[in-house]
């Protein structure tokens, strides 16, 4: 087994000039939406489990199961120990509009929006400022400028600390770092996620942009957990996912499989050696991991032990080569919202 002698928690940038965060944070959408039923009570103890491990970023949206996500993470904060309270840090998506019935409608990224939607995820949170605010997809009727402009004005009044992207493209990237400064970009990055690398990157390195880096596993499609029989909830994002759909599924899981076959020779699990994978990338990406439970929270804090010198790079890149996965990240209305596929 191939690990480091001490974890590695050195604290990560978020750019330039946004705050330093534990290397892994947590994503909590699963908690509350897309994958099936969560246990509430065990979504707070995993929340509760992660910054007592030292996690400082939670990471969501207002519209995760329609405002439930920031309530339990409110209640969540409430219930922890003061001392970790404080040492949480909040990141937050807004802008998409939903129905009752949960369906999609767009994205609102004007102004007087983008006031509204903070003044309710502050109340839910039960916070009184947000750590790093971001609007979830480009609004395409609205310049990015006007959209950052108004976050940068929360800024100044003390209700936002720092401003984030969501995926977003290069030239997007370069116009809202024009019009204030953006802390990071969150964008989908695992294995068989890189369209990040050819223009994207380049970019939020040149400007000195972080990356939360959400997906890591896929959806749990390379955690080394799915199986091509697992019945899927109603209303489980991944039964109308590309990549889990007929033949695709099983192609991706035969990369799993090869993958697998790297991390037992190093005597980790395929969710440690893809999360070290991203952990590799650079010091300037935060992987989110979405544990709902303590068990994978466990799991996925253990890729901080696992070290991957060039020989196990070159293996995993060989077992799951840029683009070898089949079927498209998300269904083709959605694909359309992103700024790089």
């Amino acid at each position: 087994m191939t690990t480091n002698t001490t974890r590695t928690n050195t604290p990560r940038p978020l750019g330039t000039t946004g705050p330093r965060v534990f290397p892994l944070g947590l994503g909590c959408m699963g908690m509350s939406a897309l994958y099936g039923d969560a246990d509430r009570a065990e979504s707070i103890a995993t929340i509760h489990a992660a910054l007592e491990a030292g996690v400082t970023l939670l990471d969501t949206g207002d519209f995760y199961a329609m405002g439930h996500n920031e309530m339990l993470i409110g209640e969540a904060l409430r219930s922890a120990p003061a001392a970790r309270r404080e040492q949480a840090l909040t990141s937050v998506k807004f802008g998409a509009l939903r129905d009752p019935d949960g369906n999609w409608s767009g994205y609102d990224g004007r102004p007087e929006a983008v006031r509204n939607f903070a003044a309710y995820s502050l109340q839910r949170l039960g916070v009184d400022h947000i750590d790093v605010y971001r609007i979830a997809r480009l609004d395409p009727d609205v310049p990015i400028e006007e959209t950052v402009g108004a976050i940068a004005e929360l800024v100044e009044q003390g209700y936002v600390r720092h401003i984030g992207l969501s995926e977003v493209g290069a030239d997007t990237i370069r116009r809202a770092a024009a019009t204030a400064p953006i802390s990071d970009l969150q964008f989908e990055y695992s294995l068989i996620s890189r369209g990040i690398e050819e223009e994207v990157l380049p970019v939020t390195r040149e400007l000195g942009i972080g990356v939360t880096a959400y997906g890591v596993l896929s959806r749990g499609l390379i955690s080394g957990h799915f199986t091509p029989d697992r019945k899927l909830a109603a209303g489980d994002f991944r039964a109308f996912s590309p990549r889990f759909q007929g033949d695709n599924l099983q192609h991706n899981l035969n990369l799993v499989d090869a993958l697998r076959k790297i991390a037992e020779q190093k005597g980790v699990s395929v969710a440690q050696i893809a999360i070290a994978w991203v952990l590799s990338r650079g010091e300037d990406i935060v992987p989110l991991v979405g544990a709902r439970t303590r068990e994978r929270l466990t799991e996925s804090l253990g890729a901080l032990d696992v070290s991957l010198d060039a020989s196990d790079l070159a293996a995993i890149e060989q077992a799951v080569p840029a683009d070898a996965a089949a079927g498209d990240r998300y269904p083709a209305a959605q694909m359309a919202h992103l700024g790089s596929k």
